[in-house]
C-alpha cells in the first residue's frame, strides 16, 4: 500500500504543471518569487499531489475553480518544502467560503461559565477532517509575503501540529531529544509572551498567539515564514527550533 502511494506521488510530482496553474500561483502567491528555482520545482510537485489527494468544497455559494485550488495548495506546499512529508495525513477536505463566515463557538470563562454564540471567522482547522478558509482572506493573506498575516499558513500549521496526535503546539518530531528541546523552548517563549502582555510590554508576536500553545505555534509559523528576520533577531531559539523542524531558513530568502 505504502509503495503504491509513494510511486503514485512520484509520478504526480514528475508531471509538468499546467501553465494556467503556474500563472495563478505566480500572480496570487508572491511568496513564490522568494523561492529558489529548485524550491519552485519542488513546490509545483507538492501542488500536484495535494490537488490529487485533497478534495475542495465550496461553501456559501463559492464555486471552487482551479485558481482557488492552486492558490491554497501552493501556500500549503510552502510549509512542506525541503523535508519528507505525508501531505497532511489527517486532512480529509478543504472547505472554502467566499468571505468571512459565521460559526457557533463556546468559550470558557473564569468560574466555569461558558460564553456561546456566533463568531465571524476567516479560517479554522479541525483536528481530524477539515481546513475551513475564507477565499477573500486567502488572497489578502497571500498578497503581502512579509506581514506575518497568512490564514493558509496559520490553519495548515494546525494540521502539522495535529500530526503528533494532539493540537498542543508541538508537531511530530523525530527524536525524544528534539521533542524535549522543542517543549523547553516553546514553553518558555509562550510564557514570556503571556508575561509581556500582562505587563503591557511590546511584543513581536501578536496577542492571539497567547491564546493557547496550539495558537502560539500557528502564529509563530506565520512569523517564521513572513517576518523571519525579526523573529530570528528577537526570538533566536524559537527561530532555530522552527528552522530545524521545517528544514527551511526563510531569513536567507529575505536577505537574498
Amino acid at each position: 500500500m505504502f509503495g503504491l502511494k509513494s510511486r503514485r506521488r512520484n509520478r504526480l510530482r514528475a508531471q509538468a504543471i499546467p501553465a494556467q496553474w503556474s500563472a495563478a500561483i505566480q500572480s496570487n502567491v508572491p511568496y513564490f518569487h522568494l523561492l529558489t528555482p529548485a524550491e519552485r520545482v519542488e513546490l509545483f510537485g507538492h501542488v500536484q499531489v495535494l490537488l490529487h489527494e485533497k478534495p475542495f468544497e465550496g461553501c456559501g455559494g463559492l464555486v471552487v475553480t482551479d485558481e482557488v485550488r492552486v492558490t491554497i495548495a501552493a501556500q500549503a506546499a510552502i510549509l512542506l518544502l525541503g523535508r519528507q512529508t505525508d501531505y497532511y495525513p489527517k486532512l480529509r477536505t478543504i472547505l472554502v467560503y467566499p468571505a468571512k463566515y459565521v460559526a457557533e463557538v463556546a468559550r470558557p470563562l473564569p468560574g466555569g461559565a461558558v460564553l456561546a454564540g456566533p463568531e465571524a471567522r476567516l479560517g479554522e482547522a479541525w483536528y481530524r477532517g477539515a481546513v475551513v478558509l475564507s477565499w477573500d482572506d486567502v488572497l489578502r493573506g497571500a498578497a503581502d509575503p512579509s506581514d506575518a498575516d497568512n490564514v493558509v499558513f496559520h490553519e495548515f500549521a494546525h494540521q502539522l501540529d495535529s500530526e503528533s496526535g494532539a493540537n498542543e503546539g508541538a508537531p511530530d518530531l523525530p527524536t525524544r531529544e528534539a521533542r524535549a528541546r522543542w517543549a523547553r523552548v516553546f514553553e518558555r517563549e509562550f510564557r514570556r509572551l503571556i508575561n509581556d502582555l500582562q505587563h503591557a510590554r511590546p511584543t513581536l508576536l501578536r496577542p492571539y498567539a497567547a491564546s493557547n500553545p496550539a495558537e502560539f505555534f500557528a502564529v509563530a509559523t506565520e512569523y517564521f515564514f513572513e517576518l523571519p528576520l525579526a523573529l530570528r533577531s528577537r526570538h533566536a531559539e524559537l527561530y532555530g527550533e522552527m528552522a530545524a523542524y521545517f528544514q527551511q531558513d526563510p531569513a536567507r530568502r529575505f536577505l537574498r
